[in-house]
């Protein structure tokens, strides 16, 4: 791998005679992992089902090292939200954040969501989840990556921090900063991080960083906590980021992450060490199996400190709605769905348009912030109709609808390709007398690829359009 030369002479002064084998490492295959998805089920229950050869990850409960050769990113299983493909060594950010179910998190730098599907795992549907992309392009494969995992209490955003940070000050329990940079630790994955890398580029990152990491303070409650991480060696943008933030932000203490990564001590005994900051910590792709990473957990210290001028005010409800405005999506849940494992509590249904989405119940006031998804997409009230949407498909089981029709792997692979499939079909996958009307789950296993429409023996396919797969 032809790597920059200033690299490798930074590397060499910054490693010294450790970095012969780090620049080794180069000549390995890159690391591949996935994440099991909590919301579909107990991570250790899950992983024996799967059709993988899978071993643990060290600092990472849901967390397995694979092979990508055998193409778990092409299995229904994938498409059905049951597991997460991730890096290994991103994993461990999350792990370090350690979120609650209950609690209020922001993922301020989501895309393409990796972290925000870990946070929303841990959080069990409790809580609220904010995942912030400001690129539009990165901000939609944010959010079809929510949808896909059947997460059901994210708000998904497109703002600028600074924005963001206007509107919700002090509002979050934990906040995750996973910042733009240089990306040295994707060297082995991703040619362009290569191609793209100079000086200049970790000299305007480290810059960035400094502004996000400012606003995302400012975001956090009094007693919070604030994990930094980025996917590159540089100081820069690592350790010497983290001791200029601490000087500007006396409010914040360094959490040393031996007392606070889950599995620490099987952390450290796979390759995961302390920077050249004392607390903080890295992830060197010779001593671990997966890529570069650093990160850092601050604790905002409980000071008197002044309240903000803004305060995050509850959302407001529809001003326009009446009564029998969501008529027909009641009647059709009423008709489709057996009582769910999170309530569709009506005060919480808001529409924008035709779409009916369920707000989180701990969410701010949306007014002046650029919303992609508010909460669950239920689906469209259209003219006398209700349909539902994909979203609500992922978020289901076969026990919670009134009809659902369970797919061998040849025919998940033909939904999801968006054939038809014939609801008369005898067999092991087989529904009792195949007793499926009306809008029907699809699934594989016990999880939903999402909705067919069940008429004369044949179900419709209404896998979306621009989700089908070619296996």
């Amino acid at each position: 791998m032809a790597l920059p030369q200033e690299f490798i002479t930074r590397i060499q002064t910054q490693l010294g005679a450790e970095s012969n084998d780090f620049l080794a490492s180069y000549d390995n295959a890159a690391s591949y992992g996935l994440r099991i998805n909590p919301l579909k089920g107990a991570p250790d229950a899950i992983a024996p089902e799967l059709p993988f050869v899978l071993s643990p990850v060290a600092w990472t409960p849901e967390g397995y090292h694979a092979n990508p050769m055998e193409h778990p990113g092409r299995h229904p299983l994938h498409a059905a939200g049951v597991y997460y493909i991730q890096d290994p060594s991103a994993m461990s950010v999350v792990s370090l954040l350690d979120p609650k179910p209950g609690e209020k998190v922001l993922d301020l730098c989501a895309a393409p969501g990796g972290k925000s599907t870990q946070i929303a795992g841990r959080l069990l549907g409790e809580g609220l989840l904010v995942c912030n992309e400001i690129i539009p392009s990165r901000a939609k494969i944010l959010s079809q990556n929510i949808e896909r995992m059947g997460v059901t209490n994210a708000l998904v955003c497109q703002e600028d921090p600074a924005h963001l940070a206007e509107r919700l000050p002090q509002f979050f329990d934990k906040i995750v900063v996973d910042a733009p940079c240089s990306g040295e630790g994707m060297f082995r994955k991703e040619e362009t991080a290569i191609s793209e890398w100079s000086p200049d580029l970790i000299s305007m990152c480290a810059e960035r960083q400094h502004e996000i990491l400012s606003y995302a303070s400012q975001m956090l409650r009094p007693g919070g906590i604030l994990v930094y991480s980025t996917c590159t060696f540089a100081p820069d943008e690592d350790e010497e980021q983290m001791r200029i933030f601490l000087q500007e932000h006396p409010e914040f203490v360094l959490q040393n992450w031996l007392d606070y990564l889950p599995n620490a001590d099987r952390a450290a005994k796979a390759g995961v060490e302390s920077g050249t900051l004392a607390g903080t910590m890295r992830l060197w792709p010779h001593k671990i199996q997966g890529e570069g990473h650093f990160a850092a957990r601050l604790h905002k210290r409980k000071t008197e400190s002044p309240k903000p001028d803004r305060q995050p005010r509850k959302p407001k409800r529809n001003r326009q709605a009446k009564p029998n405005d969501h008529s027909d999506f009641l009647r059709w849940q009423q008709e489709t769905l057996l009582p769910t494992p999170w309530a569709l509590d009506q005060k919480r249904l808001i529409s924008f348009g035709e779409e009916l989405y369920l707000l989180p119940e701990a969410a701010p006031a949306l007014e002046g912030i650029k919303i992609l998804r508010a909460g669950l997409h239920l689906g469209s009230q259209r003219k006398n109709r209700f349909e539902p949407s994909h979203a609500l498909a992922k978020c289901l089981t076969p026990q919670t609808v009134t009809s659902h029709y369970h797919c061998n792997e040849d025919e998940a692979v033909r939904y999801l390709h968006g054939e038809v499939l014939s609801a008369n079909q005898a067999g092991d996958n087989a529904t009792p007398a195949q007793n499926v009307a009306g809008w029907t789950l699809v699934c594989y296993g016990n999880y939903p690829l999402g909705w067919a429409k069940a008429s004369q023996g044949v179900l419709k396919n209404h896998y979306p359009k621009g989700l089908r797969i070619q296996f």
